[in-house]
């Protein structure tokens, strides 16, 4: 091969490796307060950074229950991450409780660097501050939890941050939503917690929203369980991740594990559909209720199963498992 086409060759294939390695830009909104999962959802996602395959932008909460920006402090802090910006949405509602109580555990006993939610900045202010600075079509949004902020954002008008619309700003900056959320059964409808309590939030987002959506819905994160191993392991010492879900799982009494809704989300945004799951192209229609039905239409790509769920199971608790890196 002649020198200079080898030398061609060469320069292709390192930026080829460059872009694989280039981090996903992430901001994470999450409800983390009524169900513990979120726990493990950001557990993945700050083991995902700590590999150089996520950066995180920010971490918003859509819900206002009180121990929620806490919470998510300090599992930012936790992680060796103090300075990601949270934010918060300052509506009344929603306003969902931690029944087990682990999220109460976890701030008395963790430090954290936001300690109230007033503390935390107004989540659509937070959104249209941070994607104004990135690159266009640079973003991946994660949501866990209720579509509250999302909706806000797609009705916000131009401010100090930046002079489009909440509806151009996210054509122009966003690439990709994640969100755990609805369901179809055999009657091809669901009524999952997430669509549900803010319907007319979720039905803004699933009417109006302007870039590609991957779902992942209630019966694939239902038969992944996970945190058993978690809670078992005797080398994991001064965790709020293992602290959250021995409070949970003991306080319910459960043996199996919780179901992994939100890990999944947070699995495919970074690593991608495959080899996990499958998709399919559908959408939906959002009833004021907050029932998802299936309508004709390709809008949503929508995870199929694939993988075996023990095995997916297994990948996703093992990065629960995830220790801080040492800086």
């Amino acid at each position: 091969m002649p020198k200079f086409f080898a030398i061609i060759l060469c320069v292709i294939s390192l930026s080829v490796s460059a872009q694989k390695k280039q981090p996903v830009s992430v901001i994470f909104d999450t409800d983390i307060a009524p169900d513990y999962d979120d726990v493990g959802a950001m557990a993945l996602l700050h083991a995902f950074a700590d590999a150089g395959e996520a950066k995180i932008l920010a971490t918003i909460s859509c819900n206002a229950f009180e121990t929620t920006v806490p919470t998510i402090s300090l599992l930012n802090d936790y992680f060796g991450r103090p300075n990601i910006p949270i934010g918060i949405t300052k509506r009344e509602k929603p306003n969902m409780n931690c029944s087990q109580k682990w999220a109460e555990y976890i701030v008395e006993k963790y430090p954290h660097k936001v300690k109230s939610n007033a503390e935390a900045m107004e989540a659509t202010k937070l959104y249209r501050k941070i994607l104004a600075k990135q690159p266009d079509q640079s973003v991946t949004i994660i949501t866990v939890g209720f579509f509250t902020n999302l909706a806000d954002l797609l009705a916000s008008q131009p401010d100090e941050f930046s002079k489009l619309s909440g509806k151009d700003l996210i054509k122009k900056k966003v690439k990709l939503l994640v969100s755990m959320a609805a369901g179809l059964n055999k009657e091809n409808r669901g009524h999952e917690f997430n669509v549900h309590i803010d319907a007319k939030a979720s039905q803004k987002v699933f009417t109006e929203w302007n870039t590609p959506m991957l779902l992942s819905g209630f019966e694939i994160g239902e038969k992944i369980r996970t945190g058993i191993r978690l809670i078992n392991n005797e080398s994991i010492q001064q965790s709020p991740v293992k602290d959250a879900y021995q409070v949970a799982l003991t306080k319910d009494k459960n043996t199996i594990g919780r179901n992994s809704w939100d890990q999944t989300a947070v699995l495919v945004a970074i690593k991608g559909i495959a080899p996990y799951f499958s998709t399919r192209k559908l959408d939906f229609e959002i009833k004021d209720d907050g029932t998802n039905l299936l309508i004709p239409g390709e809008k949503i790509t929508y995870l199929t199963e694939k993988m075996p769920a023990t095995e997916v199971a297994a990948i996703i608790e093992d990065l629960m498992m995830h220790q801080p890196k040492k800086k």
